[in-house]
């Protein structure tokens, strides 16, 4: 005697139609939109210790500054006390906070930099 395999039928959810729609089941699609990041800048800050000339190599190594760049900001922050290094996320910016503080506790300079949210 010969016997069948009985066919695993795979049991789907019972979904109760709406009595708006005529009994049809409407899925509707909704388009996800995602916000860009909040933006920080970074700003250095003015001290009469720290040599101008540490300050511009500061910026083009961790900033991507060239010299001209650098020359402005540099006078900018020892001018008005404080200049903006450049516009980055959250992480980036205390990245470049943290490199920069490092340099210059590595140095012996007493240079002070932070990130502060950019307002809309």
């Amino acid at each position: 005697m010969a016997t069948k395999i009985p066919k695993i039928v795979p049991i789907q959810p019972i979904q109760k139609p709406d009595s708006d729609t005529g009994g049809t089941v409407l899925l509707e699609r909704r388009t996800q939109k995602t916000l860009p990041p909040h933006m920080y800048q970074v700003v250095m800050l003015n001290d009469d210790y720290t040599p101008m000339e540490f300050v511009v190599i500061v910026l083009q190594e961790f900033f991507g500054k060239d010299l001209e760049t650098s020359t402005m900001i540099m006078l900018k922050i020892h001018l008005d006390g404080k200049g903006i290094c450049g516009v980055y996320t959250r992480d980036v910016a205390a990245t470049k906070v943290d490199q920069v503080l490092d340099a210059a506790n590595k140095a012996g300079h007493p240079l002070k930099c932070i990130f502060e949210p950019i307002e809309s």
